[in-house]
Parts: C-alpha cells; sequence; structure tokens
C-alpha cells in the first residue's frame, strides 16, 4: 500500500498491520503501561522504550562482577577491558562510518566540548562558529564557553542561521549563502542533523561541501538523527559528530553516548584534551609519561567505558542490525506519512504540521501547531496524555509525535489522530 492509497479508515491501518514486515520486532521492547493499561507511545525523539534484551545482558554483568569482581575485565565474550568496542561496529553501520572513526563514550555535550577543543581553533582572523538560532541549549552553551575560553565575545563570534521570516525550517541554500558570504571568518560549523522542535533533516553532505569549500570544519549534532534517518558521515566529509544514544537508540535515560571523527583526522597532531583510554592500547598498562593517542576516534576517549550504561546499548544495537536501517526507514516513510495522512484529512483547517513534507527533510517526528491559543493547546495535549497517548510539548506551541518503526503500529497512528479529532472537534 503506497502512501497514494491512503484511506481514514480504521481498516487501512489494519491492513497496513498486517503487512508490516518489521511488526514483530515490537515484541523486543517493553511497552508502558499505567494501572494495567498500555499507553500508546510516541515520544520515542525524547527517549526510546526499554529493549527486553537489556535487562539480561545487564544482569549478566552485574552477576559477573558479584563473582569475578576485578577478573571480569579479561574474562568471559564481553570482558570489560573492551566491551565498548562491542558497540563500535553497529554505531559505524548507524552513522555510516568506518570503524575506527567511531566510539562510544561520554555524553553528548562532554563530547561536544572534546571535539570542540580539537576543530575549533580559532585565529584572530578566523574565529567565528555558525550555528542555528533555535539550537538546542545545551549545544549553545558548550559553543559559547568554548567561545569564551579561546577569549572571544560571542557577540560577535556567534553567527545564527534562521528560517525565513513565516517559515520554520532552514533552508539550504540559505545556508550556503551565509557560508559563501561570512565563511572566511568561520571557524567551524556546528549544526544538527535533525532539528529537535521541528524534526527537519538538514542537508549535511550539502553544508559540508560548501563548509570545506570556505574553509571551515564541519559537525553535527546528531542526537535526533542516529537511529532515525540514514547517515553516510564517512562520504559526506563531515568532520566530526556526536550523539546521544538514549532517543531512537534505546539506551536508557543518560545513557552513553556516541562520537564520529572522520578517517582523515585519525593520525593528525590535533590540540585535544587528553586521558588514560585514549592512549595507545598497546603501552597503556606500561604507564608512561607521554601521551600517545590511538588512531581514530577512540584516541579521544578519556577514561574507560561505563560498562552498566553499555549493555543496553548493545542490547537495541543488535536489534537495530537485525532489523536494518534500509527496512525501518521505509517503514518510518510510511508511519509518518500516514501520520501526516490522516491529521491533514481530517484536521487541516485546525493544525499546522510544521515539519517538512519532503521525505528527505524528515525522519519520524512531527511537529504539530494547533490553531488554537496556547493555553488551549496545552489542555489538549494534557488531554491525550489523559486518554494515554505519551508525546511531549516544546514551548511555545509545540506538540511532538514520533512514530518510531521499531516498535510502534499503524493503528496506534490511526488512534492518536482520530483522537487529537475528537478533542479539536
Amino acid at each position: 500500500m503506497t502512501h497514494d492509497h491512503f484511506n481514514v479508515k480504521l481498516q487501512c491501518a489494519t491492513a497496513l498491520d498486517a503487512n508490516d514486515s518489521l511488526a514483530l520486532f515490537r515484541e523486543r521492547f517493553h511497552l508502558p503501561t499505567s494501572n494495567g493499561i498500555k499507553k500508546t507511545y510516541l515520544c520515542g525523539q525524547s527517549l526510546g522504550l526499554q529493549p527486553k534484551l537489556a535487562a539480561k545482558l545487564l544482569n549478566e554483568e552485574l552477576q559477573k562482577w558479584q563473582t569475578h569482581a576485578v577478573e571480569g575485565h579479561f574474562t568471559g565474550d564481553r570482558a570489560w577491558l573492551s566491551y565498548h568496542e562491542l558497540l563500535t561496529p553497529y554505531l559505524a553501520e548507524l552513522c555510516g562510518g568506518l570503524a575506527e572513526e567511531v566510539v562510544a563514550m561520554n555524553s553528548l555535550t562532554v563530547n561536544l566540548h572534546l571535539m570542540l577543543i580539537s576543530f575549533y581553533r580559532p585565529t584572530s582572523s578566523r574565529f567565528k562558529v555558525l550555528i542555528e538560532a533555535s539550537a538546542f541549549p545545551s549545544d549553545r552553551y558548550a559553543i559559547v564557553s568554548q567561545i569564551r575560553l579561546h577569549g572571544h565575545d560571542p557577540a560577535t563570534a556567534l553567527i545564527e542561521i534562521a528560517p525565513r521570516n513565516g517559515e520554520d525550517a532552514v533552508r539550504t541554500e540559505d545556508i550556503a549563502e551565509l557560508l559563501n558570504r561570512e565563511g572566511a571568518s568561520i571557524a567551524t560549523v556546528m549544526l544538527p542533523g535533525v532539528q529537535y522542535l521541528t524534526g527537519q533533516v538538514l542537508d549535511m553532505q550539502a553544508i559540508a561541501q560548501v563548509a570545506h569549500l570556505n574553509g571551515c570544519t564541519v559537525g553535527f549534532d546528531l542526537a535526533h538523527a542516529i537511529g532515525n534517518v540514514p547517515l553516510t558521515l564517512h562520504d559526506w566529509n563531515v568532520d566530526y559528530a556526536v550523539w546521544c544514544s538514549y532517543k531512537y537508540l534505546n539506551s536508557g535515560p543518560g545513557s552513553i553516548a556516541g562520537c564520529f571523527v572522520h578517517q582523515r583526522h585519525a593520525r593528525e597532531d590535533l590540540p585535544r584534551l587528553t586521558g588514560w583510554w585514549g592512549h595507545d592500547k598497546e603501552s597503556r598498562f606500561d604507564m608512561p609519561e607521554h601521551f600517545s593517542p590511538i588512531a581514530g576516534a577512540q584516541g579521544w576517549q578519556l577514561s574507560n567505558p561505563p560498562i552498566f550504561a553499555c549493555a543496553p546499548l548493545l542490547a537495541s544495537l543488535q536489534v537495530f542490525h537485525e532489523a536494518g536501517m534500509a527496512q525501518l526507514r521505509t517503514k518510518s516513510l510510511r508511519l509518518t506519512g500516514y501520520l501526516r495522512f490522516l491529521l491533514q484529512a481530517w484536521m487541516q483547517n485546525k493544525l499546522n504540521i510544521i515539519t517538512p513534507t519532503n521525505q528527505d527533510a524528515h525522519g519520524c517526528q512531527l511537529s504539530i501547531r494547533l490553531g488554537t491559543s496556547v493555553s488551549a493547546a496545552k489542555h489538549i495535549h494534557q488531554q491525550l496524555i489523559d486518554k494515554n497517548f505519551m508525546i511531549d510539548w516544546r514551548a511555545p506551541d509545540i506538540i511532538r509525535v514520533a512514530p518510531v518503526p521499531l516498535y510502534n503500529r499503524f493503528d496506534e497512528v490511526w488512534n492518536f489522530a482520530h483522537t487529537l479529532r475528537e478533542l479539536l472537534s
């Protein structure tokens, strides 16, 4: 059934679910409940659901700690010493990088700071940073602090790109025009892969190309992109990227994050903050006085990874690998396309979907503005929550809804749209 054959009848959703080749993956996750009632979870862009395998893997590591203590670093198929390296091939697959370009470590903002230390190297003439006007606050705080650490004033060193008046998405041509105009003064570009508020997917390849033509390094925050949309960071020639893993990657609240550094920087003597775990593995335990980094992204590691945070991520990544990102993307486009179809068919004059329509420019998430006052929209949001829909609200007036292909069904999309229609009536 193509998008052209969607209709508003519940039987359409039933048929889509019946023909969903990925339907059984829903059974791999715990679905939230309240008083024995299953909730309809459409909030994967904020926190992914728990893989059922997570508890097993985590309990195995707790048992190993109990019985083997320090020897757990060297025993079993998942020895702690190299546990984080089990994540590498899966993360490389999802971000479109080589194994040596990817590492699981720290949290997203810590990784962003580490990357900016290496890739934001301001000079007297090239000292600016390009971000988006609606950047996630943590990104903005990190970048502003780095600008100040280098002795520059954010009022003059921070350049912001925003949508045109009356528009919600940033145009690629506007980013390119700004880079061509101001690029000689820009040291690095730091933009989202997917904008958290609108759900817009930026054209990362085009942005990287224009940035490099103007002598800028370029990085992306992939918190809302990895596990959501296809990525080929290596081929796009991106310099660096960072992400968390608790949204679409389902690793649990505050879990271990990830980082990408392009292969061409693997052996460069870049300025960096250093730690023991980033030292050459062959001589790490010789406790040498001088730091010799591992070639590639692992050279930016500071400390040994938290095993109890890695285990749930490993559980989720194995499911991703089995399902396949290409198949997940196909289902995602159908789920989100179906949701958009229903919202427009039933409520076109009562709401505004600010997420771009073009399939290349959106992922799972649709961001919705209701054609009411903010207080009325908040009331409707609360009514949806009261009816067991788990969605979120972003100030000033946006409801974010994300049907995730690993665990959401088409009938859940229909039920949400139908309920919203009734509330708006």
